[in-house]
């Protein structure tokens, strides 16, 4: 392990606060559809979500961090003031939602923090186009790939199972634990590498790195920090994805982990920072759609879409006026 200086340290402390609110957040993506079909009791369903998460960051690479870490700014705006304003309106955002019990996302507060803070200490040419156009589409596609998805796998179930008697349902609820453990990994290792991408860039600002690499004590920390997160997961937030939508049924479960599983690894693989509660409540909403598109409590879906849009434009603000206050703080 590196040593660290002093300035440094709180960073990393933030980043694993971060990494904590966001498996705390995000445990609802996982345990919601367990709990609410019966499939798993709370803390059951806690344990085996935490378990994946920690054990995801080791399994499939680095290329989200390398997106977050060096990807969306340019060097010239890779100081510890960027990189603290972005984190911390990051992390006010986590709070306000997790009060809230509204599923955010992370990788819309972190990104959208990243790019406000950098602009206005940096100008505009501090944002890379390139891994800006890669975060935007793996944001917004991925929740349109997880409403059809979904949609489609509870279709095609139908379709061959015409003919089952009701107690494939009973299969149905077993097989969501296979399928909530893979989400489980897809998920740990997604976002996960969020928060270490933000612990090198501070490494990076502050001269400890010269090139982008991440050591193994970074994704261990890492890892401990969102599998402690989902731990003491959000109930209100649980109770939202589990209970607000549509009353879920071990199939609607089954679909939208195995849809969501699909995409948030394959993201997780090709470097895009997705948001899991974005991919899931797609995902749940595409699988209650395809048995009555009138069974879903579409305001709780709007108040949710809400929450995404709003966002964007709140924690670039934010963070941009973070930088600005932490720069004439250390003149």
């Amino acid at each position: 392990m590196l040593s660290l200086p002093l300035q440094v340290v709180p960073l990393i402390l933030l980043a694993l606060l971060f990494g904590f609110l966001n498996g705390k957040n995000d445990s609802a993506n996982i345990v919601a559809p367990l709990i609410s079909t019966h499939a798993l009791d709370y803390r059951r369903a806690l344990w085996l979500a935490a378990l994946a998460e920690g054990t995801g960051p080791f399994l499939f690479g680095v290329a989200v961090a390398e997106t977050v870490g060096r990807g969306l700014i340019a060097p010239t705006a890779i100081t510890l003031p960027v990189v603290y304003a972005a984190l911390l309106a990051a992390i006010l955002w986590n709070f306000v939602t997790l009060l809230l019990g509204i599923p955010s996302s992370a990788s819309h507060a972190l990104a959208c923090g990243l790019i406000g803070a950098a602009w206005i200490g940096y100008g505009p040419h501090a944002v890379l186009v390139g891994g800006l156009v890669k975060i935007i589409l793996a944001l917004f596609l991925s929740p349109v790939l997880g409403l059809f998805v979904g949609f489609g796998v509870v279709r095609a179930i139908y379709a061959l199972a015409s003919q089952a008697s009701p107690r494939i349902n009973r299969w149905f609820q077993r097989g969501q634990l296979p399928v909530a453990v893979a989400l489980g990994l897809a998920h740990g290792s997604n976002d996960a590498q969020k928060t270490m991408g933000l612990i090198i860039l501070g490494l990076v600002a502050t001269n400890r790195l010269d090139r982008f690499y991440v050591p193994s004590w970074v994704i261990a920390l890492s890892a401990l920090a969102i599998a402690s997160g989902t731990l003491f997961g959000g109930q209100r937030t649980i109770r939202t994805l589990g209970r607000k939508f549509y009353r879920i049924r071990p199939i609607h479960g089954f679909s939208a982990q195995a849809a969501s599983t699909a995409i948030v690894l394959a993201a997780a693989l090709l470097g895009g920072p997705v948001s899991t509660s974005h991919v899931v409540s797609s995902a749940l909403v595409g699988a209650g759609s395809a048995d009555r598109v009138q069974m879903i409590r579409w305001h709780v879906a709007e108040r949710i879409m809400f929450s995404w849009f709003v966002t964007i434009p709140s924690a670039a603000l934010v963070a941009a006026l973070l930088h600005v206050a932490l720069r004439a703080a250390v003149r």
